[in-house]
Formats: structure tokens, C-alpha cells, sequence
């Protein structure tokens, strides 16, 4: 068995290097059905990536507690159509300084593998927000803060000298994106945005 005393250690650190996929859900105003401004406005899913650290807790044999402060760089894509015939595709970049607190729920070390499922909340501040922009090209404003919750399943693979621990969680914001300006004919048929985001991540564990 490698690192045979790490399940001893009351708390550790590690990397963590992530690629996200992100889009919005969205809830569309009545006037979307009413008018004949916008055909459709549908969500795409577009590739990012995050960087992080990680504090780990140990709180049994079984739960510890994980903080992974990370700088996740994000793209959300809108596609939607005008008449007469016009289609256009736009993109909100984001960059969120991500804060999120999660259990870790671990099973037994089966000598140097172990499974693992997780849950928990976060707070993301998005660093490049537009909400307060003046510009007049601006096509569509949304807010900086979003909280939500994380769910998600791992693998730990003990090394000599470090775990190597591959994971995907799914990450759901609760808080209303999306920043209503009357000027911006797309904001006028949007009513709510929520972020909603895929991440397959690398812990390097030590």
C-alpha cells in the first residue's frame, strides 16, 4: 500500500485542474411569445477550464470537509433567430472566482483505490460582469454573484507520493443571472438566466 499514513492526517492540501462545460437555463418572458421579435433563443454548451487549490478536513473515516478556492474561466453561447431569417450566435465569457464548501462521503480504501461521492454549496463572483456597463453595444448584462450547490462522484488512486483523484460534478447556480435592461431588445424576451456547468477535474493530493 502506498502513503499507508495519509488516512491519519487530520488535514492536506493539493492542485486542481479542471474543464468545465457551461451554458444558461433560460426562463423567457411572455413578450418572447407575444411578439415576433426573436424566433428562437436557445443555450449551447461551450468548453472553459478551472485552476485551483484545495484544503481538505478530515472529519471520520468516512466524511471530510473540502474547500477548492479556483479561478474558473467560462463560456456561456446564445443562438437565436430574427425574422425575417437571421441567425446569430453570441457568447457571455465569464471569469468566476469560485468558492465552494462540500462533504466528501469516502469508502473503503480497497489498497490503493478509493471511491467517492460529494455535495455541497457554492459562491461564484463573476469578475468580468458587464451589469454596470454604459456601452451601447452591449447585447445582454448579467449580475456578478451566483450562489448554487455541486453534486458529483471521484476516484482516488494512491501514488508513492501523491493521490491522483479524477472527478466530474455537476454545478448549479440557484440566483438569477441575468441583469434586465429595457434598451436591449434580447433582455426584453429573457426573464431569467441560471448558470448551470459540467466540470471534469484533477486533484493532485498530497
Amino acid at each position: 500500500m502506498n502513503m499507508m499514513d495519509h488516512d491519519d492526517k487530520r488535514y492536506y492540501f493539493g492542485l486542481t485542474f479542471g474543464l468545465n462545460f457551461a451554458q444558461y437555463r433560460i426562463k423567457y418572458e411572455q413578450s418572447f411569445v407575444d411578439n415576433d421579435s426573436f424566433r428562437r433563443i436557445l443555450p449551447k454548451w461551450s468548453p472553459g477550464f478551472n485552476l485551483g487549490l484545495m484544503a481538505n478536513m478530515k472529519i471520520n473515516d468516512f466524511i471530510d470537509v473540502r474547500l477548492i478556492p479556483s479561478l474558473s474561466f467560462a463560456e456561456k453561447k446564445l443562438m437565436f433567430n430574427m425574422p425575417p431569417d437571421s441567425t446569430s450566435t453570441r457568447s457571455v465569457e465569464s471569469i468566476y472566482m469560485h468558492l465552494p464548501l462540500q462533504l466528501k462521503f469516502k469508502s473503503e480504501r480497497i489498497l490503493n483505490f478509493r471511491f467517492y461521492g460529494m455535495l455541497g454549496g457554492k459562491f461564484d463572483y463573476d469578475m468580468s460582469s458587464n451589469a454596470r456597463s454604459r456601452r451601447s453595444d452591449e447585447w445582454l448584462k448579467v449580475s456578478p454573484i451566483d450562489l448554487g450547490y455541486e453534486i458529483g462522484v471521484g476516484f482516488e488512486f494512491y501514488n508513492p507520493n501523491f493521490i491522483f483523484s479524477p472527478e466530474i460534478k455537476l454545478s448549479q447556480g440557484l440566483m438569477n443571472q441575468h441583469f434586465k435592461d429595457g434598451g436591449i431588445p434580447l433582455s426584453n424576451a429573457i426573464n431569467s438566466l441560471n448558470t448551470r456547468m459540467i466540470v471534469i477535474s484533477i486533484h493532485l493530493e498530497g
